[in-house]
Parts: C-alpha cells; structure tokens; sequence
C-alpha cells in the first residue's frame, strides 16, 4: 500500500508574474503537462497572449489581473482561479523585478517596494491558498529565490534582503508544514536572461557589472534561459508524493574552453 495518494492527474495552478520571464516559461511547461493555469500579472493583456496560446496549443488557461502588492487583487486572483480552474494545487511565486542601487542610496519608499512585490506579495498569496491544501492534505508551494541568498550581490539593495527573506519564508513554511502533505519548495536561479533589469540605464548597468567583476561575481559571460528554471519548477511538482525537493538550484555552465 502507498505511503500516500498520489496527486491528481489534473493539478490546477496560480502562477505570479506571469507576464514574461521564469512566470511565463513555467506556465507554458505545466500547462504542457497537463495542468490548468492561472496567469497572474499587472499586464494582463500579456497574461492573455500567453493564455491564449497555450489554448491554442491544447492546453487550458486563463489570465487574471494580479497585483501582488494589493489585497483585494489578489483576494480576486484567487477566487477567480479557484472558480474557473477548481481548487488550487500548485502556487508558483515568481512575481517582482529589480531595482538596482546601493543600499544607503534607496529610499524608503523604494526599499519597501522590492520588499513588498518579493516578500509580502508571496505571503499574501501563501495566507489565501495554503489553509485549503492543507484542508485537503497536498500541494506544492514553489518560490522562486535567487543565489543571491548564498552570494549577495552589490547594488542589489533591496533585492537581495527580499529575496533572502523570500527564502527564509520558504524555509519556515517548510518546517510548519511537515506532516500535512503540503511542499513548500524553493527554486534558485542563478543570472536567467529575462526581462528584469532591461530598464536599466547604461551607466546602472555599467556599475552592476563592474562590481560584479570586482567581487568575482561574473565569472563567464553565459546566462540560463527562463525556460531552464521552468524545467526545475516542473521537476519539482513532479515528484511524487513522499518525496520533497526542497531546494534546486540552477547555474549556467560555463562556455567550453578553447583546447
């Protein structure tokens, strides 16, 4: 006799920061999978081109008007999900971008900003979705982390603290959780090619990199594509029950050397 259910074929799932990037590759590797999807994101109408293409290609899926950083958005994110897909099984975080300055540099109001939209965004999605999985004893929380958790990067001032406080939620959830059948996972990546920190000017970008280079931090020029990390968040919803992959991290391999 199996030490647990197995979980549905079917596993309705809410993706945050949907829109592009790691939130758009996974919704498009889990509805491949099988699984419904909720796409969530302030630009909706680029939740919808995507929805619209995954039905198009066989899969099922709806967009949905989502700021993480509002209550009643995301109160209505997940009714209509619920409503429309059935009971959430997967909560896949992705959802915030990258404001790049020194930490005695930033401004309350744009710390508590990437601190709200990485942080407090997920926990008021984890505080709406969790109670019911842990009602019907399964689920999967994934939360998409950084490696700038294990190796900080400067001019990442509010975005490493969010990030190591997103993790350390996970971690947290973790323990909480354990005996109830519910996972709470996080995925890390490593520098993804995505659309976050494109708005940057060329003197922030210039003194990103640099100080990258001085603290050994860049060491080749090769980046993962959004569609790597999205392969890890299915790789992680895939296990089956009784088996918990609580953290994968993903780094790009190196460019061959020249023999």
């Amino acid at each position: 006799m199996p030490r647990f259910e197995p979980n549905p074929v079917r596993r309705p799932t809410a993706i945050a920061g949907a829109s592009a990037g790691i939130g758009a590759a996974t919704a498009q590797a889990l509805a491949a999978a099988g699984h419904p999807v909720a796409l969530g994101a302030r630009r909706a109408d680029k939740c919808e081109e995507l929805a619209a293409k995954i039905r198009a290609d066989g899969g099922e899926a709806i967009a949905v008007q989502l700021d993480v950083t509002d209550e009643s958005s995301v109160t209505e994110f997940v009714a209509r999900t619920t409503e429309e897909l059935g009971d959430i099984e997967i909560l896949v975080y992705g959802a915030g971008d990258l404001d790049a300055d020194l930490v005695h540099e930033m401004d309350d109001a744009r710390f508590g900003d990437q601190l709200d939209v990485h942080l407090g965004g997920a926990h008021r999605l984890v505080s709406r979705i969790v109670p019911g999985m842990v009602r019907r004893r399964r689920g999967d929380v994934v939360l998409i982390g950084s490696d700038v958790v294990p190796k900080p990067r400067p001019r990442m001032g509010a975005y490493v603290p969010a990030k190591a406080g997103l993790e350390a939620m996970a971690r947290t959830m973790r323990m909480e959780l354990e005996g109830t059948g519910v996972r709470a996972s996080i995925v890390r990546p490593g520098p993804t090619f995505t659309s976050m920190g494109m708005q940057w000017d060329d003197k922030t970008t210039e003194a990103v990199l640099n100080d990258w280079v001085k603290w050994g931090l860049a060491r080749h020029p090769y980046f993962l594509r959004a569609s790597d990390i999205a392969d890890a968040v299915h790789h992680v919803v895939s296990a089956p029950r009784g088996v918990h992959l609580s953290l994968i991290e993903v780094e790009p391999e190196a460019p061959l050397e020249e023999k």
